[in-house]
């Protein structure tokens, strides 16, 4: 089954690059190789492969860090600058200790998708229902990463395609499906496919959490 493989080179891929990912990339592009989603990577890779570290990190910070249209944690496309994030990262953080691992941010917010998809390598049912509860904040970025044409577009069309039904093909569709799968409190809160609240850019990115059982 791919879908492991997935989650661990997704995981990666979309964390801020260092010296120990470029490395890797010869490894990751070996146990894609063979599964359904090889050529949904082969354009990310190709991306880490043709630069020096230091572009690839500014091009990482300006495009995920920076950008309102491909924010990497999954509550800034829901909540923004509302007194509900708090507590909505608190349940992330519940999941986490009620799986039985010991996870150790680094200083990163828990719905940082390369740890929710590092979480899901190590705990599949959790982190599957955390995967599928913020689909359409997924989606969005896929919609956003592919209007945009950057070489992490096929990662996400790869993570998306592990969850039930056929991705939506608009911000329009992303609304629907966030009232058939999660429906939100409305007060205070931005709508999906909004501009996320400035307050929010700039959030660090920090490498891969490391989780093992306690």
């Amino acid at each position: 089954m791919s879908t492991p493989v997935t989650y661990q080179a997704a995981s990666l891929v979309l964390s801020y690059p260092d010296e120990s990912l470029l490395a890797s990339l010869d490894t990751i592009e070996a146990a894609l190789a063979g599964t359904p989603v090889a050529a949904q990577f082969a354009d990310v890779l190709g991306h880490l492969r043709g630069s020096d570290l230091i572009t690839l990190q500014s091009f990482h910070v300006q495009e995920f860090d920076l950008s309102r249209r491909h924010a990497l944690h999954l509550t800034y496309w829901t909540e923004g600058d509302t007194r509900r994030r708090g507590e909505v990262l608190a349940r992330f953080k519940k999941v986490y200790r009620d799986s039985g691992l010991l996870v150790d941010t680094g200083g990163e917010l828990p719905d940082h998708l390369p740890m929710v998809l590092e979480f899901a390598v190590h705990d599949p049912e959790r982190g599957a229902e955390l995967l599928q509860q913020w689909r359409p904040s997924l989606e969005l970025l896929r919609i956003g990463l592919e209007e945009d044409d950057l070489p992490h577009a096929g990662v996400l069309r790869a993570i998306c395609a592990t969850l039930p039904g056929e991705s939506p093909k608009s911000r329009t569709e992303v609304q629907q499906l966030v009232q058939a799968i999660q429906p939100v409190e409305s007060v205070g809160l931005e709508p999906y496919g909004a501009e996320p609240n400035a307050a929010f850019l700039g959030m660090p990115a920090m490498p891969t959490p490391e989780l093992q059982r306690s």
